[in-house]
């Protein structure tokens, strides 16, 4: 309205995403419909905070006649906020005495269910991930993204955990229930507002939908797109546990119990040496069952980075009935000292497999040793 000329323009918010001081503070500019010009990500590794540290969350905000202030800590920023933008009639003053006894009880109840979002989504929109590690060269927009969004709906929780991930800055345009910035967005998309919105100012890009958005975002900065965390959590648990199961398994299947030992003996050789033969015909490769989903990932995440492979299927999964080749398998275990898959070769070398090994590829990207190694193994066939 005619008065926001008055009001102060926040200028930056220094935010982690998953972080519950932040969260509190995000909600209340949901509440007051405001917007944030940029949106910056303070996790420990971020670009941004590398040089020194920062009081997380901190928000500098510019007055009407340009002062700047910097607030640091989500009880100075809350006590600024209600202050600059809380509307309040004569009725409002009447029941504040109620209110400040109702209100202590609220922040208790506040207090245990401000836990709950970063509980259930432990672990993402806290760090900069390995797919945008500031030691890669991955691409850094010029100019801030915007995104359309409100605190409460868990598909612009999503955008924002990867945005935080990926280390990207952006302009947050709230639009919530009622907000008028929804007529705003209506107009943009020739009707919806349907939220999350991107805006990249930096290729042109708009776009809904938090799945897109989210493709979007790791396949135009980031070097490639990360495993899921479901799936590298279960590993950590189960694959330690079932690895001697494996190897113990892996000779029986291939017929290692037989009464011709040399019999076996012969054709476990015959299969090293079909492998040898096969990590040798091309830069990388990579031995995979079709139903494991460790697998899928390993070869989606080859593809996000760009780097070509040669695939070797050993059937569909290593129980038996489905697995086509366990003298391979077994043969795995002996170069290796792993059977599980995928495993994975570059230049005839064992990089062990999606998030293990030596040291497994999600790490050799991560620490941006994978594709020099994939690049000199190209050269030298």
């Amino acid at each position: 309205g005619p008065a926001s000329k008055f009001l102060p323009t926040i200028k930056k918010l220094y935010d982690v995403e998953n972080s519950r001081d932040c969260r509190m503070v995000r909600e209340r500019i949901t509440e007051f419909d405001l917007v944030v010009d940029n949106i910056i990500p303070a996790c420990s590794n971020s670009r941004m905070v590398s040089s020194g540290s920062i009081v997380v969350p901190s928000m500098v905000v510019e007055s009407s006649d340009g002062e700047e202030t910097t607030l640091e800590g989500s009880d100075a920023i809350l006590r600024f906020l209600d202050k600059e933008f809380k509307v309040k009639d004569m009725a409002d003053e009447t029941q504040d005495l109620e209110e400040d006894v109702a209100g202590d009880l609220l922040n208790k109840a506040d207090d245990v269910l401000a836990f709950v979002p970063g509980i259930l989504r432990a672990g993402r929109g806290s760090t900069v991930c390995g797919a945008a590690s500031p030691s890669l060269a991955v691409p850094r927009p010029e100019k801030p993204l915007v995104l359309y969004s409100y605190e409460g709906n868990q598909f612009c929780r999503l955008v924002r955990e990867v945005l935080c991930e990926l280390d990207i800055v952006y302009e947050l345009r709230s639009a919530g229930k009622d907000s008028p910035r929804r007529e705003e967005l209506a107009s943009i998309t020739g009707g919806s507002s349907q939220c999350p919105y991107l805006i990249d100012p930096n290729t042109g890009v708009k776009m809904p939908e938090s799945k897109d958005i989210i493709e979007y975002l790791y396949k135009t900065y980031a070097d490639f797109i990360p495993p899921s965390e479901l799936l590298k959590s279960v590993s950590d648990v189960i694959t330690p546990l079932l690895k001697p199961v494996y190897k113990s398994i892996a000779p029986l299947q291939a017929g290692s119990s037989r009464e011709n030992e040399f019999e076996y003996k012969s054709e476990l050789a015959e299969a090293k040496a079909k492998i040898f033969d096969e990590i040798a015909s091309a830069p990388v490769v990579i031995y995979t069952y079709t139903l494991s989903p460790f697998c899928t990932e390993a070869t989606a995440l080859l593809d996000s980075a760009g780097i070509s492979y040669k695939e070797v299927s050993l059937g569909k999964e290593w129980i038996p009935g489905l697995i086509a080749d366990p003298l391979k398998r077994a043969a795995l275990l002996e170069i290796t000292g792993s059977s599980s898959l995928p495993s994975i070769f570059v230049g005839g070398n064992s990089v062990g497999g999606l998030f293990s090994g030596n040291p497994g590829i999600l790490a050799s990207l991560e620490s941006g040793e994978l594709k020099p190694m994939v690049e000199t193994a190209t050269r030298s066939m």
